[in-house]
């Protein structure tokens, strides 16, 4: 298992590029290197994925959760910047896990990039064979958005962790989190929104971090409240402030299984306990127990066998601490980082699945109404022109209180990072002229930009944990009503619709933030750039893609999205043949 030590990758990567070095982020402005926005968009976002403000090591091409990179190769990166800038409008390039492998005709409405990274076929689908081609040089880890060039930092997770742990509030609590403790491990690029979620829903977080500069990037970037010393610190600030009824949020340098056992043995029971430390990758992402950060990295070096065991080994009691607490009463839930799937295969936990992933728990429901994490970058790089888009989601939906208040969050506390860039959950709900709701704001977006009130062209797209781009069965496809956890034809269904739909950039992955082997994954982007062009792919890719969510969900029986269909006009055949067989 993982034979292949971490430095054979970094050797294969070469020094940092020339270019990369001078842009230090995307390009911003008016004025354009590519043959048009298009191109340029796609550009500025795979620049903005290694952003210094963005990226966890830009400098090793990684953008976050371990190894997710934007390229495979810095000769890579740099081939890739060659070919946008040459790229016909009416020419497709082709990505082969972070490498640029070919250029073809096609046409105006086709997409500029198709992307696929980290593919394997089943036989071969797992850490080893991925890991011996990836030390070769042939494959690369493309994580969710990093490789599809859309991550736009913690700022772009922010609102599905919110909207998380607001429904837990619902069903838990009747309201909100005022007065709860909340306990998770994990500041990374994903994981660092986690206390900020907690805070906006009014309740107090302590989050582990074994890396003290993750934990102070968080709280300059105002996701975090505080740096605690020692976890005695932690509790007395965050007891403070809960019986204050105050919202705060601290982070504290400790393995996140090390924080859970002292829990435990204090006998101090939190309201909520979950994780979203990278344990999907137990080589490159988890960090084991009883090392420093530096010791752990050196084993991983010189013996990465012993650093896999020692990471199973701390995940298995991470897990069952995650167990005790919730025996004694903690509400406790996986966020999506596989660690139950690790110890159950890998260790024979029996009771790894005992406690709940994120999605069946509190997300389908929406999923089932095709509503998902919908985000959009000003290439501008202009605040002001997110500003204008805020006050068109407000323009357009005033009686969706959630979403207003959300708008009022997000302005006041989610600092942007790289582009200026917003995320709003929108769904498919369609007006009395047919349009969804992704797809209204999207026309909008593109009439301001037309109009000249945004300044420059902006691009749409949004999270791989979609309504229907995903399946993954330990995390957004667990536990499906029709026990089809495992069917991967409908994230390939969806981007290939999304790419007849036309969609600028489309990408399939496999991996995504559960590991190699536990999912496959698609995304989309379409760039507004105020053209009648951009309106009609603006029309048909944001009806396509959340409507993919209503018929995967219609297709396995959830009622929501049954009637979502009924409500919205969406076509599911076989649903419409057995009533009709019915009534004959």
């Amino acid at each position: 298992m993982h034979d292949q030590p971490s430095s054979a990758v970094e050797d294969r990567l070469g020094e940092p590029s020339e270019q990369w070095r001078r842009y230090q982020g995307s390009p911003t402005g008016t004025d354009i290197e590519c043959k048009g926005w298009r191109q340029e968009a796609a550009l500025r976002m795979l620049n903005n994925n290694l952003d210094p403000e963005v990226a966890e090591r830009p400098e090793d091409l990684v953008v976050y959760g371990g190894t997710g990179r934007a390229a495979r190769s810095w000769d890579a990166y740099d081939a890739i910047l060659t070919e946008l800038r040459e790229l016909d409008d009416d020419e497709t390039l082709l990505v082969q896990s972070g490498k640029p492998v070919g250029k073809f005709t096609t046409h105006e409405r086709a997409p500029r990039v198709l992307i696929a990274n980290s593919n394997l076929v089943g036989h071969w689908d797992d850490w080893d064979h991925f890991h011996e081609l990836e030390a070769q040089g042939k494959i690369m880890y493309g994580q969710m958005t990093a490789g599809s060039w859309a991550y736009i930092g913690t700022q772009g997770i922010i609102q599905g962790t919110y909207e998380t742990l607001a429904e837990l509030a619902r069903q838990e609590y009747g309201s909100d989190l005022r007065g709860k403790l909340v306990v998770t491990g994990g500041l990374g690029g994903m994981s660092g929104a986690q206390p900020l979620a907690v805070t906006m829903n009014h309740g107090v977080c302590i989050a582990a971090e074994v890396k003290a500069d993750r934990i102070q990037r968080r709280v300059e970037t105002d996701y975090l409240m505080d740096f605690a010393d020692s976890l005695d610190e932690a509790l007395e600030k965050a007891h403070e402030a809960l019986d204050a009824g105050e919202p705060y949020s601290v982070g504290v340098q400790m393995n996140a299984a090390d924080m859970l056992e002292a829990l435990l043995a204090r006998d101090e029971i939190p309201d909520v306990v979950t994780d979203q430390t990278s344990a999907h990758d137990e080589l490159e992402g988890y960090y084991p127990s009883g090392y420093t950060v530096e010791e752990a990295d050196q084993i991983r070096e010189d013996d990465p066998e012993a650093y896999v065991e020692a990471s199973l080994d701390t995940m298995e009691r991470h897990v069952a601490a995650i167990l005790a607490l919730q025996d004694r009463g903690a509400v406790a839930f996986e966020y999506g980082n596989n660690i139950r799937g690790q110890v159950q295969t890998h260790r024979g936990m029996t009771r790894a699945f005992d406690f709940p992933g994120f999605v069946p728990a509190y997300i389908r429901p929406m999923f089932c109404r095709g509503r998902g994490p919908f985000r959009w970058a000003a290439l501008s790089g202009d605040p002001e022109d997110i500003y204008r888009t805020d006050e068109a989601i407000r323009d357009l939906f005033p009686e969706n209180e959630s979403l207003m208040r959300w708008i009022d969050l997000a302005q006041e506390q989610v600092s942007f990072q790289g582009l200026p860039s917003r995320v709003c959950w929108l769904g498919y709900h369609t007006d009395e002229e047919g349009l969804t709701e992704r797809a209204r704001f999207a026309l909008k977006i593109n009439e301001l930009v037309a109009s000249g009130e945004v300044s420059a062209p902006v691009v749409v797209t949004r999270d791989h944990l979609d309504a229907g781009s995903v399946a993954s069965p330990n995390r957004e496809t667990e536990a499906m009503r029709d026990g089809t956890d495992a069917v991967a034809d409908w994230p390939i269904l969806n981007a290939l619709l999304n790419t007849a739909a036309g969609a600028d950039i489309v990408s399939v992955h496999d991996g995504g933030g559960v590991g190699i082997g536990n999912s496959l994954h698609s995304n989309n982007h379409v760039v507004l750039d105020g053209t009648d062009l951009a309106a009609k792919k603006a029309r048909a890719v944001f009806t396509t893609d959340p409507g993919m969510g209503v018929i995967r969900h219609a297709d396995a029986g959830y009622e929501d999205a049954l009637d979502e269909a009924t409500q919205s006009g969406v076509h599911v055949p076989m649903r419409e043949y057995d009533a009709k067989r019915g009534d004959e």
